[in-house]
């Protein structure tokens, strides 16, 4: 797996801002750049290609996805993204930018948080024209003389970006009719807090108690929404970065385990084949076999 630290500072399109943003593949990117893209890698930033006409297919952690005309694909800080190979001459826009540049914006966008678990938009034909629109006028931002780039109209752009994605996440995949703003919130809330140090095996409680709830409010939320109680959520999570660890990198299950805050890999290895239905070690078969296809 590749790691992309610095990157994005290689290909930026603006002084002040950690941003990039290329229409139609027009600016090349540098041979350094694209040996790293072509492979996994980590995300260090975040990172949307919005297809005008065509299509492309992605990898995000393990799971494998296709976007076409009007669609939108997009990656977080830390997950593990791959660009499949697709037809460089077809209409689009690929946009990166850090988190340091996120919070100069002057708005909160939830889909960030990714409470539905997906990586790609749907836009209605009218939200396609301004998506589009947005990018366009973006990119000549970007690439317009040093005296018009100036950081607050690139910024003022942005956000009104975000915030089409914003919309048409929760439109297309928010159902009004079982879900409330206040859950929804809340659930966002409860995932913020196990990714945050996610090694440390939070105690349900515990969060429960940060998010003013009961320990049986937090349970029908996070049902609601997963599917799963809290706990196994949590342990899904867990086992995620497991896959993501051993599909990308050589470590051994015992320092995996300790990686990931387990004490006893014993203990660790049993929950992945609980979780997965797979040892590691068959695990690992599987991915060499699937690595020599």
């Amino acid at each position: 797996m590749e790691e992309t630290t610095g990157l994005l500072d290689k290909i930026r399109h603006h002084d002040k801002l950690l941003i990039a943003l290329n229409e139609n593949c027009a600016i090349p990117l540098p041979e350094d750049v694209m040996r790293i893209l072509l492979k996994p890698h980590r995300l260090s930033f975040y990172y949307f290609q919005y297809i005008d006409v065509g299509s492309a297919t992605f990898k995000a952690d393990l799971q494998q996805f296709t976007i076409s005309d009007g669609q939108l694909a997009f990656g977080f800080p830390n997950q593990i993204f791959t660009k499949l190979p697709y037809d460089k001459n077809m209409r689009q826009y690929a946009l990166s930018f850090d988190e340091h540049t996120l919070a100069l914006l002057p708005g909160s966008y939830s889909f960030l948080v990714n409470p539905f678990n997906a990586n790609s938009i749907s836009f209605d034909p009218v939200s396609q024209q301004r998506v589009k629109n947005l990018f366009s006028a973006l990119f000549q931002l970007l690439h317009a003389s040093e005296k018009q780039k100036k950081a607050e109209v690139i910024l003022a752009h942005l956000h009104t970006l975000l915030t089409e994605f914003n919309t048409a996440y929760f439109e297309q995949y928010e159902s009004q009719e079982f879900i409330s703003n206040s859950k929804l919130s809340k659930y966002i809330a409860f995932k913020l807090a196990v990714e945050t140090n996610l090694t440390e095996h939070h105690d349900v409680q515990h969060i429960a108690e940060k998010l003013a709830l009961t320990s049986s409010t937090l349970y029908g939320i996070v049902k609601e929404f997963a599917g799963v109680s809290p706990k196994e959520w949590m342990t899904n999570r867990l086992m995620l970065e497991a896959q993501r660890k051993l599909q990308y990198s050589t470590t051994s299950v015992k320092e995996l385990a300790y990686e990931l805050g387990f004490n006893d890999p014993g203990y660790f290895s049993r929950l992945f084949k609980k979780s997965t239905g797979k040892s590691v070690a068959r695990y690992l078969a599987e991915l060499h076999d699937l690595s020599r296809n």
